[in-house]
């Protein structure tokens, strides 16, 4: 049917956009009380016909909206086939009498086709999901006009601010949207013109921890566990029993359960839980410690150092037994 066509696409598709336009011309505007009486028609009876009229009379409103978006760099031969898309959704729901013409009723429609397409081809990554987002991708442009703002770089805190009080948006979100209207940027990419600084991909960070850095702390886990493994061994059944069902399990017993499994008050429950949980915890440090003394580099001895001993007269040394020693003099006591 003609009021579904729509430019060519690929090489020729500004040559098949004017004669689009041109060929679009052909059909006639419709009076207000034919309009309303083709709506009737098509709604009460499904007349394809009817339809058909309604559509390609306004299919110069799609081409006249559509050509308002040419700031975008997308083909307008695209937008004016989304146009399209929107007018006809926009027939299925029009309601005439409302007493509101289809051009007012069908505008609102074929702009947000039209916008749903270009939030699309945009960018590779998703974008525009919430309306906020919507409201700074169509107007942000607008609002750095209004405040001489010409070029893409990143804006100064000042003229962020004054844009989103205009817009009603975070200061955050137009800092955001104002990087992404840049459009998509290849890591591949060569800094600087010549490409002799690398590409960007070989200044990204990899925020990972590295193999050591992931093989000690699995070590050190490993070493905690067994230590908590071996503490439990300092707890008799009873404490044992109600640390691990309170602090060891996925599902933790109340203090009622184990009230009736040991006959006590709940509150003597609580005392010997927090009893076996100082016990554990001292246990759980002195292992520890005893571990980490342990832990020497390699090629390194631990030498135990025993404390020395008095020592008495016999085993003092005699120096006159070294050559070139000068002989003491006796000492007369009394």
């Amino acid at each position: 049917m003609v009021w579904l066509a729509t430019a060519d696409r690929g090489g020729r598709a500004e040559s098949g956009l004017t004669r689009y336009l041109q060929e679009i011309r052909r059909f006639p505007m419709l009076e207000r009380n034919e309009e309303y009486m083709l709506a009737q028609r098509w709604r009460g009876h499904g007349d394809r016909e009817a339809a058909h009229k309604l559509v390609t009379s306004h299919l110069r409103l799609v081409a006249k909206i559509a050509m308002g978006f040419r700031g975008y760099n997308l083909p307008i031969s695209e937008a004016v086939s989304e146009g399209n898309v929107g007018l006809m959704q926009a027939l299925e729901r029009f309601e005439p009498e409302k007493g509101f013409r289809l051009s007012t009723y069908a505008t609102w429609w074929i702009k947000a086709s039209i916008q749903e397409y270009i939030l699309r081809s945009w960018s590779l990554v998703k974008m525009g999901t919430t309306a906020n987002q919507k409201k700074l991708f169509f107007n942000l442009r607008k609002a750095k006009s209004k405040i001489a703002i010409l070029d893409e770089r990143d804006m100064r805190p000042d003229q962020v601010k004054i844009i989103a009080r205009r817009l009603g948006v975070t200061e955050t979100d137009v800092i955001d949207m104002n990087r992404r209207l840049g459009g998509d940027a290849s890591l591949n990419a060569p800094i600087g013109e010549a490409g002799d600084f690398g590409a960007w991909q070989d200044q990204l960070v990899d925020e990972r921890a590295d193999q050591e850095t992931t093989l000690a702390a699995s070590e050190e886990f490993d070493s905690r566990c067994r230590a908590l493994a071996s503490a439990l061994s300092v707890l008799n059944d009873r404490e044992r029993r109600i640390f691990q069902a309170r602090r060891l399990s996925d599902d933790p017993i109340t203090l009622a359960e184990l009230t009736k499994e040991f006959g006590v008050s709940r509150e003597r429950v609580r005392q010997i839980e927090v009893r076996a949980f100082e016990k554990l915890q001292n246990a759980v440090k002195s292992r520890v410690a005893a571990m980490e003394s342990l832990a020497a580099p390699d090629g390194v001895m631990r030498i135990r150092l025993a404390k020395p001993e008095p020592m008495t007269p016999s085993d003092a040394p005699d120096d006159s037994d070294e050559p070139g020693a000068i002989p003491r003099l006796p000492v007369q006591r009394g």
